[in-house]
């Protein structure tokens, strides 16, 4: 029988493209109200552009030797080969740094701690790249900034700093500045307890969109249609992920949470923002765990630590 353990490098990219892959997957899979899901399309996209765009951006992100930059230009890029609109802007900003920093992890270092020398490490060049891969997707709404404007073809500054000059308006380049603070100190934590008191991924998934939408007002909502509309729709998630701690996953939640998602859809609103940080919540919950199967058996096993 072949014993013989992976190469560390080669386990990791392949976690790396599989967690990506797998994340955005799943979140099609959850009833998320206002977002493309097997529920419902929306928003003049489809399901399977979401996941013919996940198919095209894993490889791209979990590549070897790549920068931030280049990892978020090349998925960009890789995205507009398959599909014509703007599927996964803000997934792949978010996937990115988290992709680069599991991929130059050293032994008994977090997740966590990897990202953020990641994102401290960013250069201009980064920038220049991101800017790039934005005006490729043609986002809406991203109005025009003060400083730092993606209309900037040769940006100088970096990444980190033009999504520091952002982050007041913009949950995506918040969690630049904050270490991904809602991603891990929210997002993930309630995965991993609405999963341990459901036993649904798909549910875990719907239970920790409403929470974070809830908690934080969807900035694309916000940058469309006012702050007063996107806390609006933060009250009304508030209100339904209440009625389903109480009420329980059933179909008398799935009504009300497929009534919300009608009225979004027809107003033409999308807490696309939201959506992402979920993907990035799933994302991270994964990578967690094979990088814990590696530590364990790949590190330990082959006495490299």
């Amino acid at each position: 029988m072949n014993t013989r353990l992976p190469d560390r490098a080669l386990f990791i990219g392949k976690a790396v493209a599989d967690a990506v892959r797998s994340a955005c997957v799943a979140e099609l899979r959850a009833l998320k109200p206002g977002n493309v899901t097997v529920y419902k399309a929306g928003h003049g996209m489809h399901v399977v552009d979401f996941e013919l765009s996940a198919d095209a951006i894993a490889p791209v992100l979990a590549q070897a030797d790549l920068s931030v930059g280049e990892r978020i230009l090349g998925a960009i890029q890789a995205t507009r080969r398959v599909v014509d609109c703007n599927t996964n802007l803000g997934i792949v900003l978010l996937c990115a740094p988290l992709a680069h920093a599991a991929l130059h992890l050293r032994a008994g270092q977090s997740l966590r701690a990897a990202l953020s020398e990641t994102l401290r490490a960013l250069e201009v060049c980064d920038a220049q790249l991101a800017y790039e891969a934005i005006r490729l997707a043609e986002p809406g709404g991203m109005g025009v900034a003060a400083e730092h404007d993606i209309t900037e073809l040769n940006p100088r500054v970096t990444l980190l700093q033009a999504m520091r000059a952002a982050a007041r308006h913009d949950c995506i380049a918040y969690q630049y500045v904050s270490d991904y603070a809602e991603v891990f100190e929210v997002a993930v934590p309630q995965y991993h307890a609405s999963l341990a008191r459901w036993g649904s991924e798909t549910w875990a998934t719907t239970v920790t969109y409403l929470d974070l939408l809830a908690a934080v007002p969807d900035t694309h909502i916000a940058r469309k249609f006012g702050r007063q509309t996107a806390q609006d729709v933060s009250a009304e998630a508030s209100r339904l992920a209440e009625t389903l701690d109480s009420q329980g996953a059933n179909k008398y939640m799935v009504a009300q949470l497929l009534r919300f998602d009608n009225e979004l859809k027809q107003k033409g609103i999308n807490p696309g923002t939201t959506a992402d940080l979920t993907v990035a919540a799933l994302m991270v919950g994964r990578l967690q765990d094979h990088l814990e199967y590696a530590s364990g058996h790949i590190f330990h096993r082959t006495g490299t630590r």
